[in-house]
Formats: structure tokens, sequence, C-alpha cells
């Protein structure tokens, strides 16, 4: 199943909309959620609405740096457009230092640490949650075929 290529991000906090280029409008469709940066609290939850057929995820997040003892867990939520909710997907694991953590979606994987056996909404939300102010640097890309 083709998915068509639109897809839009928005700040759910500030309500201002990042627009994002879909590298093709193929199965592989990749976009970025968090650019690279170093942060010391939880930046504002990013909204996707994903391409129609959109079913599965993989969500990268890139830790390039950590300083002190820094907290962060990442969560994908799907969002309710009637009644507005959030309802959680998956809950990453604690990440405490640097590395590459992969977090999926998809309906045909056995859930389990980082890994949600579901079906992707037409609209998410990624969140950062930081328990401290340590300095932590990262980027959090995804990948959503149909």
């Amino acid at each position: 199943m083709a998915l068509d290529a639109s897809l839009t991000i928005s700040s759910s906090l500030s309500g201002n909309t990042i627009p994002v280029t879909v590298n093709s409008p193929g199965l592989n469709n990749h976009f970025t959620v968090f650019s690279s940066s170093s942060r010391t609290g939880s930046p504002d939850d990013q909204e996707l609405e994903l391409p129609r057929g959109a079913r599965t995820g993989l969500f990268i997040v890139d830790i390039t740096a950590a300083t002190g003892s820094p907290l962060v867990v990442f969560r994908v939520r799907g969002v309710d457009r009637t009644s507005g909710k959030a309802y959680t997907l998956l809950t990453s694991s604690l990440i405490t230092a640097t590395g590459t953590t992969l977090l999926r979606v998809n309906s045909g994987l056995a859930a389990g640490t980082n890994t949600a056996k579901d079906t992707l909404p037409p609209v998410i939300r990624i969140s950062a949650a930081h328990d401290n102010s340590d300095p932590i640097t990262y980027s959090v890309s995804g990948f959503v075929t149909g």
C-alpha cells in the first residue's frame, strides 16, 4: 500500500506548525521530530499528522552527549481528534547515557521494552520528559510504513 506524502508536525504547547518534507511517497517516510540540540528541560510535545496508510513506526532516539546524570523518557501517544485527548501507545525505558534507542510501534511485533504491539493512528504526539536539569543532547527521528 502506498502512502500519501503529506506529513505535518506542530508543537502541541505553542501551536506552531512545523512543515516537514517527506523523502518519498513510498513506504519509507522519514522525518525529524526533535532536531539535535542540548536540552536541560522537557521540550514541547510534537504532534504529527501521519501520511494516510501509515500503520507502523520506528522512532530513533540518538543521544550524543550527556553531562551529569540526565534522565529522560520518551512517549509516543495517539491523539483522538474528537476529544483532543491523547492516549499512550509506548513509553520508552529511562534513558541516562549516550547511545541510540529504537522505539517501535508495530502490530506484528511482540510487546516489550521500547516496543508496542499496536497500530499507529492518523495523529500521534511524541514527548520527551526530563527528570532533572542535567544537560543531554539528542535528536529524535522517525520512519512510518503502511
